[in-house]
């Protein structure tokens, strides 16, 4: 049976909470990598990451049990065109 962790953030976090979730995500996966990289047999990691509604991303890791973030994500949408910008809002609204 998965273990699912969660870690969750506000739509309103500062830089520095963006930055730890990031931190705590990436930890997670070096984690994960050394536990595989020392394991006697075969692993397997994978990671998933899905666009939410509210300038979220949802961050799923893989391996054995899942590890489940919500993070934070203001630009997710800055780097496309303003029409589909606009559509993908739509879409996720």
């Amino acid at each position: 049976m998965n273990q699912v962790q969660t870690q969750t953030g506000s739509n309103q976090a500062e830089p520095s909470a963006k930055l730890e979730q990031h931190k705590e995500v990436l930890g997670q996966l070096f984690e994960l990598y050394t536990e595989l990289f020392s394991h006697d047999g075969y692993g397997d990691i994978s990671v998933e990451i899905k666009i939410l509604r509210r300038g979220q991303k949802e961050v799923i890791l893989h391996c054995g049990k899942q590890y489940r973030y919500v993070l934070d994500c203001d630009s997710a949408l800055a780097n496309e065109s303003p029409i589909k910008a606009l559509l993908k809002r739509d879409l996720l609204s």
